[in-house]
């Protein structure tokens, strides 16, 4: 297995847990690292104005636990300037050790102001937003990391250019969704757009992401694309040991069978007990109720208690709910493929009036006035 260097930090394996909004918080991260302690776990990405402004719900959302290490932030953002004062505000004060720039998410609310998934269609704007982040970190020896698409359309791809102006910029490395932002989360991803990415953009590692559901997938993919890495998004959901599943494939040892219901139901409410420390029992709650859907797929608990499983509203009626189910349950055939979290697509991609018109432009589109995006 090749090492993978991500600035000074090595991970013990070649593997990177995708920010999620609403997912890769604190608690989920922990019980990610319980599996296996050592990888990139990335916080969820938090939008660059609204950090330069102290939004309330944003600073919440920066949180990371006395052991976390590296502490990993995503940020998002359309404007050089602002990007670089967010993380030189955040490097300054200490409270980050690797930030990833996301040029890949194709939500309508990001994509409506020229971020995310709409970024490297302008790569100018695209190279200044990269030469702001690098310098920023730069001095206080915090890493960069790009996430991105293909491209907006199967018309439009931009993952090669991508790429290269990301390493050209002084990126420490790069990860590609292999699907375009119209795609959203349908069809297949495709890996053959992760190697022709290795090919060209050799200087840095090239991490690969879409359609990881198993510990196998990772190796199949590596092998297939001679990428340096794997990012994993969806296939985790309900699944934290599968980061435990991966550092075992990675390294050539077996991989474990999948939990018993019992033993997913012991990390179900360890997961509950810790995001309610986080959040308070009642956000909590309401909150994992979308956890609790994850862990259960795949397992033949029945539509009434799954149904209840989906409005449980306290830590004690979980735990309830936990001993009604029969321990000794075994997954089904196949059940660790069933698509959890998005599956949606193909998408209309949202963009500012004109946004096409002129690549070339550096126009920077306002999003000065979108804090509510993050806290959004």
């Amino acid at each position: 297995m090749a090492e993978l260097r991500i600035g000074t930090f090595t991970p013990a394996a070649p593997v990177v847990l995708a920010p999620m909004a609403g997912v890769t918080n604190a608690p989920f991260r922990t019980m990610c690292r319980e599996f296996a302690p050592g990888l990139v776990y990335v916080n969820e990405m938090v939008m660059a104005t609204a950090v330069v402004h102290g939004n309330a719900k944003t600073e919440r959302m920066m949180t990371f636990t006395a052991d976390e290490q590296p502490r990993s932030l995503q940020v998002y953002g359309s404007d050089p300037v602002m990007i670089g004062e967010a993380i030189r505000k955040i490097c300054a004060a200490g409270r980050v050790d690797h930030v990833d720039m996301n040029f890949g998410c194709p939500a309508a609310k990001v994509t409506r102001k020229g971020g995310g998934a709409a970024v490297p269609a302008k790569p100018n704007l695209l190279r200044a937003i990269l030469r702001s982040a690098v310098s920023a970190a730069s001095p206080y020896g915090v890493p960069i990391t790009a996430k991105f698409r293909k491209g907006l359309y199967d018309s439009l791809l931009t993952h090669l250019t991508t790429g290269r102006i990301a390493a050209e910029e002084g990126g420490a490395a790069i990860a590609l969704h292999a699907r375009t932002a119209e795609q959203h989360y349908a069809g297949t991803a495709d890996w053959a757009a992760i190697g022709e990415l290795n090919a060209v953009g050799a200087e840095i590692p090239v991490l690969g992401n879409g359609d990881i559901w198993e510990a196998s997938d990772a190796v199949e993919m590596m092998h297939r694309t001679g990428c340096d890495g794997v990012v994993i998004g969806r296939g985790c959901l309900g699944r934290p040991w599968l980061f435990r599943d991966l550092v075992e494939a990675l390294n050539g040892r077996p991989v474990p069978p999948s939990p018993t219901l019992g033993e997913a139901g012991d990390v179900m409410h360890r997961h509950a007990g810790l995001l309610c420390g986080h959040l308070g029992e009642h956000i909590a709650m309401r909150d994992f109720r979308k956890h609790a859907a994850w862990y259960l797929t795949g397992y033949p608990v029945g539509g009434e208690l799954r149904r209840r499983f989906g409005m449980v509203s306290s830590l004690a009626e979980l735990e309830d709910l936990i001993a009604e189910t029969d321990p000794a349950t075994s997954i089904v055939e196949g059940g660790e493929r069933i698509r959890r979290g998005h599956t949606n697509g193909p998408i209309r991609v949202a963009l500012p009036e004109g946004y096409l018109d002129h690549l070339d432009d550096l126009t920077v589109p306002d999003d000065g006035e979108v804090m509510a995006l993050s806290g959004g």
